[in-house]
């Protein structure tokens, strides 16, 4: 998330000094790799990069072909076979054992610039569906869908099927490589869905909230700090933060739109905690972190319940008390570590366990991802 927002300044600085520009998109891998589909680097002809597509070996000679692009404005697909003995981009024994293939395509500012359509999506924070043709007459062009159901498309083929499947994206909330059955031949297309920044609310603006701030906005999360003390939810102490709110526990979520978001309680007040807690597990927040010991939480379950409040099975799912990873944390940077490191895994569905004992891939191998729709053979690819 963090490297899309620095694609996105960058983009906005090319525009405002007139600088020809091109992006790199990774749409398709296949065994072991090091990004995944919707990777992506921004290159400029003076030779400025930002983000990455690979480990550091592709980067070149990506650069390279970006070159011609930006010369000619014809976007291409390059592929890069990691597996070939003979590949001489990987022949000294650097990387993974796969195959990637890469987008190159020249930005422009017009409306359907892909660029322009994820900085909308952030600025938002809403989801979006960037649909692009890979292979055929029409490589390059787009459909954009944002989640208010706008519509914006220069493909002249098979709007109609791309539309209805990047809403079925959008719906699912994943990503698809397909392809299109044309009367000469078949039209392959990146149907890519754009997730916002994750939000994440934190109630409580004490020291140790500094650095949970601090790694959240290193993944280019959206923070806002809640808390009813002055003194202490400042921009001055929280520079990096979005957004501050002044407000007395039992307010403290009135204002805020909870849905979809995480949030994370920490104000070292049990009675203020019980007011955040009686509106937060009611909410739409998909996951909600509390600091302090389990007997304390169970404690404060048990008077809520008494009060007449009773959280539901899926609301108690969504609570994670106490909060964060167990990685022996015990200063204020090493829980702030383990909260944003057990968020960060909860939202991609996994443990946060050791990768030496994880028996699966660490990434969704081809096979988990192919699925047949209509008849056609699509890859899942995994939103960065």
């Amino acid at each position: 998330m963090k490297e899309l927002q620095a694609i996105i300044e960058a983009f906005e600085q090319t525009e405002k000094e007139g600088t020809i520009a091109a992006l790199a998109t990774v749409i398709e891998v296949r065994g072991s790799t090091y990004r995944r589909p919707g990777a992506r680097m921004l290159m400029t002809q003076n030779g400025y990069r930002v983000g990455s597509i690979s480990g550091g070996c592709l980067e070149e000679d990506v650069f390279e072909q970006a070159q011609a692009v930006m010369a000619s404005g014809k976007p291409i697909v390059v592929q890069y076979d990691t597996t070939s003995p003979d590949d001489i981009v990987w022949g000294l024994g650097l990387g993974c054992n796969g195959l990637v293939r890469v987008l190159i395509e020249l930005l422009t500012p017009h409306q359907l610039n892909p660029v322009s359509f994820l900085a909308e999506c952030f600025r938002q924070r809403q989801l979006g569906v960037l649909a692009t043709v890979i292979h055929d007459a029409e490589i390059g062009k787009h459909l954009m869908l944002q989640q208010n159901g706008k519509v914006m498309s220069d493909i002249e083929l098979l709007t109609a099927s791309v539309l209805n499947d990047a809403q079925v994206a959008l719906s699912n909330e994943k990503s698809l490589l397909k392809l299109y059955p044309l009367p000469q031949g078949e039209a392959e297309v990146f149907i890519e869905v754009i997730q916002p920044p994750v939000s994440l609310v934190l109630f409580g603006a004490g020291d140790d909230a500094m650095p949970v701030v601090h790694f959240a906005k290193a993944l280019g999360w959206h923070v806002t700090v809640v808390d009813s003390r002055s003194a202490y939810a400042t921009s001055k102490r929280f520079e990096a933060a979005d957004a501050i709110a002044l407000a007395r526990p039992e307010q403290a979520c009135d204002d805020l739109n909870l849905d979809g978001t995480v949030a994370v309680v920490m104000t070292h007040n049990y009675l203020h905690d019980q007011e955040i807690m009686r509106s937060l597990l009611s909410s739409g927040a998909c996951y909600i972190g509390l600091l302090g010991p389990k007997s304390r939480t169970q404690q404060l379950l048990t008077e809520l319940q008494e009060e007449g409040i009773n959280p539901t099975p899926e609301q108690l799912q969504r609570l994670y008390a106490p909060v964060g990873l167990d990685i022996g944390a015990d200063t204020p940077e090493a829980i702030a570590l383990s909260i944003v490191a057990e968020i960060q895994a909860v939202l991609a569905n996994r443990s946060g366990g050791l990768l030496r004992n994880r028996t699966q891939p660490i990434h969704y191998s081809v096979e988990q991802q192919m699925q047949s729709v209509n008849g056609h053979s699509i890859s899942q690819a995994i939103a960065n």
